[in-house]
Formats: structure tokens, C-alpha cells, sequence
């Protein structure tokens, strides 16, 4: 059918329905994303209609949808939105820093979220990602992620006043609130589910569902299994229904059916009532899961892609101040997509997770060689205009391994072997300095995640000396040096600032103990964070030295979003030296990943450009201002950031 006329309606409808005095602003956001959204739309539902009126009529009331929301948006956030359109890339600068925390494990509630807001604006946070706060399942719920009402808080954190009033009070301190938005599940005890399970046959089609388990065992072939040990399989027989339900995560998460046009407008409306609370971003979780299709893995599905364009478009035309990031575990080779098309013509996410990086880091510190790491770094893809990546050391899951088995077959060794090792040795087996476990393990030899804060992993927990506890924190700020450096929006996880460690009381709640992530999901320490501020302490020397390396990474331009990074070939393995280039000016990432002094050679400033070494020579300087020779000396677990000019800055020797 032409789309165009389907276009005409819903402009038509949507402009009667919104406010006249934006509406030159609203016209035209319509007309730049609408085209795109009703093909795409159409693409993925036009054979579930009748008829093509039947599907425009669809159309016009997902319209009206948009419309109601966006006439209930807030002055505020309006005028935020027209900022941002006027600023598209506000969130790629060298200056924007995360912040992830649980709310209850962080301030309680939501108000208490608030009391803590001096304490993200000494670090320079500019953004705060809340694992989920919204009514979440009874009992066992995945860490919020069971979710049993998109539009309801969790009654312990408080309601939508109190969220409102959070997300205002962030936001007068230039801090932006994300949020996660479900996508791919909802709790068994959510009202879609409920009322499956009491016989509405529409909702039961908001679910993939099936009498005998013939068509569950021939997709099981070849899905994977997320927590084989605590939930085995990806179908769960419920019998109020008769049926095996899709339940890809646990037995109490239903995957939502988005073969359904409804799904997807009841989802893509739950998101815009939420950013009028004041939701600045969106924590997109499990995009990669969100189609099925026979004898694939059912991830990164094309039209699992075109469901996040249509998402984008939808956000584009109505909350346009409002980012979406993608929760794509994927190896490196499958992130593009989730990003848009580097031509601009496909629109997805604004950010993506890099969990290749983050993993390939840890690799890095474990083996005391960058091969691994160097090889993700070489394969990360550039970035679409006004596209970020969202890096992190750690974070409210497990370290996954196999995320890196395609850059990993890239270089010699056995693959298994290598990241069995890796995994073992986090696990604290194998004399390790690590104080991590094995999640999901049920063979020694097969590669497991791991579970565990970034201090008790970088060795802090076991550390009996001050030089083994130096030992540890350098460990730690070379991994969030890196972070900082590589490029795209760094993430602290709450707690890391002051060198917090393991939970190792969950087993004592339950409701946690089947689940060896809330090892590193801690209650906030207030006598850690006051004694972070004494720099005699260890809490204290750690949180130091990282507001070091953040005040740098603000002071330079060269470590924003867009610009390219290049590894330099070293001699040495265990040394990984990375330049982040802006047009003429260069900056140098230089890390010792090992515990023996070593020294570096480092490439001239005139050899990354391509420039030859008598035109416009020069030198890279260090914090103090001193001209560096050819070659620097690094301490065990050290880092050396240096520039071409004047504004320059160096590394922590520790």
C-alpha cells in the first residue's frame, strides 16, 4: 500500500491535537521522522491487518497516542527538548559522566536518591542511571527487571510525585535521570499476564504461547540459555493457560510477543508517559531478543532493529530531548546496527553498551597482555553522527565472557581455554589475586560469568600488604582510565569511588540467594563514602585519584564521542598505547597492564598524522608542562595520559 497518504492522516490528526503555539516545531519533527516510522511500521505489521485501511486506522490511533502525550508534556521539558534538537550531540562531550546505582541500594527511596545529589556533583556526574524503580513482581523479580506496571513506582521507593520531584531536583543540578525501559518481558503478574492466564485471547497474543511443546523443542535448538543453572530452558508451562509460555530469563518473565502491533504501541506509549515524568533517558534492556524467528539464536533479528528505528522515530517526533541507550550484549561485530547507519538514513540508539571493551579490559589485567584487548579496540566501528557508547568497568550483571569469542578467534590459542582461564581466575582459583565467583557454573571447564565490585576483583580484598593494596588500586584506575580515555560516555558503578567491596551477606536473603549478582550489588556505605574524603584512607587515596583522571578526561576535548582512537603497535604485550585524535591535535592513552616496571617508546605526534618528523615537530608533555623524550618509564598497573600542547595533562604514577 502507499504510505504517503497513511502519513497525510496521521500529520493531519496529530497537528489538531497539539499545541499551536510549538506546532511550526512539532510540524516539522513530524514530517522529518514520520515517513520513515509508518514504512517501517508497516514492514512489520501491514500483514496482520485486514486491509490497509484497517492498518491506517491502527496508524491514527497510535497517533493520537503520541499526540495525548505530548500535550501532557510538561513546559519544563519542552523547552528542554527544543534545546536539545538545537544541540543533537549534548551527550558526546568529553564532560558527560555516568553514575549506576540501585535506588534502594543507593538512597532507600527515591527521596532519599535525592539526598545524594551533592555527593554525584563532586564527581562530575551529568547523568544518573536508576536500575529499575518502577512496581516490580513480589518475591524474586531479576533486581526490579520482573516488571508488574509500567506506569506504578515500586511502593517502597514512593510514587510519581516523588519521581517527579527527583527527576526536577537532577536536573536543576545539570544531571540527567535514566531509566530502564523493559522491552523484551514483563512479570507473570503483570495485568497482561494476569489476564492471559484468566482466558482474554488478546492477551494472551500479547505472548508467544503454545499447547505442546512441538514448537518450543524445535526452537530450543538452536536458542541459547541465559541462567542454565536457576532456569534452565526458554519455555515455561503455565497451567491456567494449557500452554508453554516464552520465557526466555526466568519462569516468572514473559517475553512479550511483538509480532503484535499492539505490543508495540502499548510499549512505545509506556515510554513517552514516563519521559513526562521527566525521564531524560532510556535504558533499552534485552533489545537483542525482541523477534523470534525458527532456527536462529533469536537475536539481532532485523526486525528486532526495525522496532528500536521505529522507537527512535516515535521519541524523535515527541520527547525529543530524550535518549535511547541499547542493552545489546552482543560481540563487537553486531553492535553497528544498534547505533543507526553511518549515512544517517537508519536512525536506532543513541548509545550503546561497548561490553566487549569492559570485557576485554579485564582479559587484559588477568593475563597481563592487551592482545585480546587491542583486538577489540581495532574492530570497534566509528560511530554515527551524534552516537555515543556507554563504557563501563562494571555494573549491575555479570562480567560475561563469551561476548569476546569473535575478537578472541581473531588471534592464536585456543579460544575456550583462554576464556575458561580468564573466568577461573576471577573466580579466585588458581592463586589469583581476585575475589570474584563463577555465575551460572556448572562445569569447571566451561566459561562461566563472574560476579563481583571492581575492588574485590582487582584484588583489594585479599590484599595483606600496602604495597598489595597499592597493587589493587592501580589496578582499578588503570581500568577506569581507560574508560575515561577510550571515548564515549564513562560509567561509575556506585560504590567504585571509594574502592566499596563485596556483599558477601545476599546468600542471608531470600530473595537474592539464587542470584550470585547481588554480590556486587551492595548497600551504600556511608562510612566508606565519609571516609573517602580523608586521603589517608584507602577509600580516600582511590577516591582521589579518580576525580584526578576525571578532571583531565573534562579539560579534554580530544576524548569526546566523535573522535577516532588508534592503537599503537608496542614491543612489549602487556603495554597498550591508544591515541584519541581530534583533526590536528592528539592525545595519548599509555597502560601498563602487568606488575613489572616497564618502558614505553612512544610514537612522535608527527608519525599520527602522518606528517614528517622535521614539519611542525613536536613532543607530547606531560601535567607539568615537561617536554618527554622518546621513551617513559611506567610503574606496575600504571597510566600515562599526555598531549601536544600547553593544555596538556599526564599520568597517575603510582
Amino acid at each position: 500500500m502507499e504510505i504517503e497518504p497513511v502519513v497525510r492522516a496521521c500529520r493531519e490528526r496529530f497537528l489538531s491535537q497539539t499545541n499551536i503555539a510549538l506546532q511550526r516545531d512539532i510540524d516539522q519533527r513530524f514530517q522529518e521522522n514520520a515517513p520513515l516510522l509508518f514504512c517501517t511500521l508497516h514492514s512489520l505489521y501491514g500483514a496482520r491487518f485486514h486491509s490497509g485501511q484497517d492498518f491506517a486506522d491502527w496508524c491514527l490511533q497510535l497517533t493520537e497516542g503520541m499526540a495525548k502525550q505530548l500535550a501532557e508534556r510538561p513546559q519544563d521539558l519542552l523547552a528542554l527538548d527544543h534545546y536539545r534538537q538545537l544541540h543533537p550531540d549534548w551527550f558526546t562531550s568529553q564532560h558527560m559522566l555516568g553514575y549506576c546505582a540501585y535506588a534502594d541500594r543507593f538512597g532507600g527511596t527515591l527521596s532519599g536518591v535525592e539526598q545524594h545529589i551533592p555527593h554525584l556533583q563532586d564527581l562530575g556526574v551529568t547523568y544518573l542511571h536508576l536500575l529499575p524503580f518502577l512496581k516490580a513482581r513480589a518475591g524474586e523479580n531479576d533486581g526490579g527487571f520482573a516488571v508488574s506496571d509500567f506506569a506504578e513506582i515500586a511502593p517502597a521507593l514512593g510514587n510519581m510525585a516523588d519521581l517527579k520531584h527527583l527527576t526536577s531536583a537532577l536536573r536543576s543540578a545539570g544531571i540527567s535521570l535514566c531509566s530502564d525501559l523493559v522491552l523484551n518481558h514483563v512479570a507473570d503478574d503483570h495485568p497482561w499476564a494476569i489476564a492471559a492466564r484468566n482466558g482474554s485471547e488478546e492477551h494472551r497474543s500479547y505472548f508467544y504461547h503454545y499447547p505442546d511443546r512441538t514448537i518450543p523443542d524445535q526452537f530450543e535448538k538452536t536458542l541459547p540459555q541465559i541462567f542454565p543453572q536457576v532456569a534452565p530452558g526458554n519455555f515455561t508451562y503455565i497451567e491456567e493457560m494449557q500452554s508453554w509460555v516464552w520465557t526466555t530469563f526466568y519462569p516468572y518473565q514473559w517475553d512479550l510477543n511483538y509480532s503484535n502491533p499492539a505490543v508495540f504501541a502499548e510499549m512505545s506509549i509506556a515510554m513517552l508517559h514516563l519521559a513526562n515524568q521527566g525521564i531524560e533517558a532510556f535504558r533499552l534492556d534485552s533489545t537483542a531478543f525482541l523477534w523470534k524467528r525458527p532456527g536462529t539464536s533469536c537475536m539481532n533479528e532485523p526486525e528486532a532493529h526495525q522496532i528500536l528505528q521505529c522507537l527512535r522515530a516515535i521519541a524523535a517526533i515527541v520527547v525529543p530531548g530524550v535518549i535511547l541507550k541499547a542493552e545489546a550484549i552482543v560481540p563487537t561485530r553486531d553492535l553497528p546496527p544498534y547505533l543507526g547507519s553511518l549515512d544517517g538514513k537508519t536512525k536506532e540508539c543513541h548509545m550503546a553498551y561497548h561490553s566487549s571493551l569492559m570485557a576485554g579490559a579485564w582479559v587484559a589485567v588477568a593475563e597481563q597482555n592487551v592482545s585480546l584487548l587491542s583486538e577489540v579496540i581495532r574492530n570497534t566501528p566509528e560511530l554515527p553522527q551524534d552516537t555515543s557508547w556507554l563504557n563501563y568497568v562494571r555494573c549491575h550483571d555479570d562480567i560475561g565472557w563469551n561476548v569476546l569469542r569473535p575478537d578472541a578467534a581473531n588471534l592464536d590459542g585456543d579460544v575456550q581455554q583462554r576464556l575458561s582461564a580468564v573466568s577461573r581466575f576471577y573466580a579466585g582459583l588458581d592463586g589469583s589475586f581476585a575475589s570474584g565467583a563463577s555465575f551460572q557454573a556448572s562445569d569447571p571447564s566451561a566459561v562461566h560469568g563472574t560476579v563481583g565490585m571492581t575492588s574485590a576483583l582487582c584484588g583489594l580484598q585479599k590484599a595483606t600488604s600496602p604495597e598489595a593494596r597499592q597493587a589493587a588500586l592501580n589496578r582499578m584506575l588503570l581500568l577506569y582510565g581507560l574508560s575515561l580515555c577510550f571515548g564515549g560516555m564513562p560509567l561509575i558503578y556506585m560504590g567504585d569511588e571509594f574502592a566499596q567491596g563485596n556483599d558477601d551477606t545476599y546468600t542471608d536473603r531470600a530473595a537474592h540467594r539464587l542470584d550470585a549478582r547481588w554480590l556486587h550489588r551492595p548497600l551504600w556505605s556511608e562510612q566508606l563514602a565519609s571516609a573517602s574524603h580523608d586521603d589517608q584512607t584507602v577509600s580516600g587515596q582511590f577516591r582521589y585519584s579518580l576525580q584526578t583522571l576525571l578532571r583531565w578526561r573534562r579539560s579534554l576535548p580530544q576524548l569526546a564521542a566523535p573522535y577516532r582512537r588508534q592503537v599503537i603497535e608496542s614491543n612489549d604485550p602487556a603495554l597498550l598505547i591508544m591515541a584519541r585524535i581530534a583533526k590536528d591535535n592528539a592525545m595519548l592513552f599509555v597502560g601498563n597492564f602487568s606488575d613489572q616496571r616497564k618502558s614505553v617508546v612512544l610514537p612522535t605526534p608527527n608519525a599520527l598524522f602522518g606528517r614528517s618528523e622535521d614539519e611542525q615537530h613536536q613532543q607530547w608533555k606531560s601535567v607539568n608542562g615537561n617536554l618527554c623524550g622518546d621513551t617513559l618509564d611506567l610503574e606496575p598497573w600504571g597510566q600515562i595520559w599526555l598531549t601536544q600542547d600547553n593544555e596538556s595533562v599526564s599520568g597517575v604514577q603510582k
